[in-house]
């Protein structure tokens, strides 16, 4: 009897360490291929207890992309104690077709990504899917949206942020969910 108190409260003290958040479940089996030719699985190598701020783009792009792509090159300065650690900023691209991992390289290059920062692509079927799975599916390339989602893996705190807006907003948005301890403390002023 005492030994399976004892299994029991074994059981119960280490269900947490085994159990599956909702993102690990939600992005599981997403596989993609970095700006270096690396493959990598976006929940377990990229999400996993980190937050991540994530667009979708393209690299031929002469619209929004620029923009967001200046804005993720100047906040990477603001949050450089954080990105490549527990924070990591992804652009999907949604021309798969064209964006190559050498093209992305190139690209990367001219944005001063930084580690932490990874471009990807992969088959159009496995870029296709990931989109879908953070709602950035778009038919053409042209039509992709202008939005970047910020999550927090450990807390769940997702939120999303017009990625044309100023700077200073998206910093703010980034910093709530990066802070966030699950109470919605770490939120900043006016993003409860």
């Amino acid at each position: 009897m005492k030994r399976a108190i004892l299994l029991l409260l074994f059981a119960v003290v280490a269900l947490p360490a085994f159990a599956v958040g909702p993102a690990a479940q939600y992005f599981k089996d997403i596989v993609l291929t970095d700006q270096n030719g690396n493959r990598v699985r976006l929940y377990e190598d990229v999400m996993k207890d980190r937050t991540i701020v994530m667009n979708s783009f393209f690299a031929t792009c002469k619209g929004a992309c620029p923009i967001m792509t200046a804005t993720y090159t100047a906040l990477q300065a603001r949050f450089a104690d954080h990105l490549g650690k527990d924070l990591m900023f992804v652009s999907i691209t949604v021309d798969p077709a064209n964006d190559t991992p050498p093209k992305l390289a190139e690209y990367a290059r001219k944005a001063k990504a930084k580690p932490g920062w990874l471009l990807l692509t992969g088959s159009k079927d496995e870029v296709t899917r990931a989109l879908k799975k953070i709602g950035q599916y778009s038919e053409t390339p042209e039509e992709h949206m202008n939005i970047m989602i910020v999550g927090n893996d450990r807390t769940g705190l997702w939120k999303k942020a017009f990625a044309l807006a100023k700077q200073d907003d998206i910093a703010g948005i980034i910093t709530s969910v990066l802070n966030d301890r699950g109470d919605a403390a770490g939120a900043a002023p006016g993003q409860q």
